[in-house]
């Protein structure tokens, strides 16, 4: 896990002091020839895990833009990759975005300049996590829910709650799940455990899982000290945590619809659900950098980004929900029907991750972010 960045307790007086940058273009030019992007495994494929699944060599053609793609696992990752430069993208999520912002690190964008734009999901067009006083930082790229993925030989019947993974207790087969569950690498995942504490202690008076006063925030930690005992590995990698289903024992971890398609496709016995806490979830920003040098190509891609083409196999792939309502309607390459099966209906049950700020709206004064972050190191540790 990369050493999270700190931040500014007062995050919203830092966007507001971001109001330096450069107007956005009105116009564009010819493509610089290339494009670099920071972005999820699994996000920009092109063809070569399966030659069905490719987004990337079309738009080369089209638009004579060489687009070069670096992985990051967390988003503490993909700020700190951001701050050393050198990319002009980066699909940033919901509890990035807003610190990109803060730290001058994107640009806002000129949506006239993005045709497709007109097309995007209403429920995102001005989602927070990206527009700051009417201003648009980035495009949606896609969206999900953190689901609850698990062994369906251990549980013959889907968990209906979070407190499997939170827990001491005897899952289905009979055994513990100490050493058999898994939590996120990343300090976002607090929101994760407060979400079920919302359910689960009422008399905390959690509001919203990323507001945490400090009497809430202690009693969400401890909860997350005593699932250290029981954690098999906090996972950021995609890859890892596959295998860990497969070859390590482990029945059940929060997860994303890319690692349980994956499973599935190789008949494993693996299912997830949305417990009836509810979820977590992310919402994926294509976010231009403030020091962009292709920024001609990095609009014609967010142009791409919006397209069927684009949406359509990306969602299948990835498990994930596209960002406009017609791509649902669009074929993928596999035939699924992946909007119902990835969950489009189900944006209300999702607490959108956002950045945790000292100020906040349920309550006066939270605990701000660069807490969640020292503190959830010091919680991996074990102390």
């Amino acid at each position: 896990m990369m050493q999270p960045s700190a931040l500014l307790t007062g995050l919203m007086t830092a966007i507001a002091a971001a109001s330096t940058f450069a107007a956005p273009p009105t116009a564009l030019g010819k493509g610089e020839g290339q494009l670099n992007i920071i972005a999820w495994a699994g996000y920009i494929e092109r063809g070569e895990t399966d030659k069905a699944y490719d987004w990337v060599t079309g738009f080369e053609k089209q638009s004579g833009c060489k687009v070069n793609v670096k992985t990051a696992a967390t988003s503490d990752e993909m700020v700190s990759l951001m701050k050393a430069g050198g990319h002009d993208l980066v699909t940033a999520s919901g509890d990035a975005s807003l610190r990109l912002v803060a730290s001058k690190l994107v640009q806002d964008i000129n949506p006239a300049l993005i045709p497709s734009w007109k097309n995007v999901d209403p429920r995102l067009q001005n989602a927070s996590w990206h527009t700051v006083d009417g201003k648009h930082y980035g495009t949606p790229y896609q969206w999900g829910p953190n689901v609850l993925m698990y062994n369906t030989t251990v549980f013959k019947k889907a968990p209906d709650s979070w407190s499997v993974v939170f827990e001491a207790q005897n899952l289905p087969d009979g055994k513990p799940n100490k050493g058999r569950v898994q939590a996120y690498d990343g300090a976002i995942y607090i929101a994760d455990a407060a979400l079920y504490l919302m359910s689960k202690k009422p008399e905390l008076g959690i509001k919203d899982p990323y507001e945490l006063n400090e009497k809430q925030y202690a009693a969400v930690t401890e909860l997350l000290r005593g699932q250290k005992a029981l954690t098999h590995r906090y996972w950021h990698d995609a890859t890892v945590q596959i295998n860990d289903f497969k070859n390590e024992g482990v029945a059940a971890s929060g997860s994303w619809g890319y690692m349980v398609n994956t499973l599935k496709s190789e008949k494993k016995p693996i299912a997830s659900v949305i417990p009836k806490e509810g979820a977590t979830g992310w919402a994926d920003t294509t976010m231009l950098h403030s020091a962009a040098k292709n920024v001609n190509c990095a609009y014609l891609w967010m142009e791409h980004s919006l397209s069927d083409k684009l949406q359509a196999p990306l969602a299948e792939w990835f498990g994930t929900n596209p960002v406009t309502v017609a791509a649902c309607k669009a074929k993928a390459p596999g035939g699924s029907d992946f909007c119902k099966i990835n969950g489009f209906a189900d944006f209300k049950k999702i607490k959108f991750w956002k950045t945790p700020e000292g100020k906040c709206a349920t309550q006066g004064t939270c605990v701000p972010y660069s807490k969640w972050a020292l503190d959830y190191i010091a919680i991996q540790g074990g102390r």
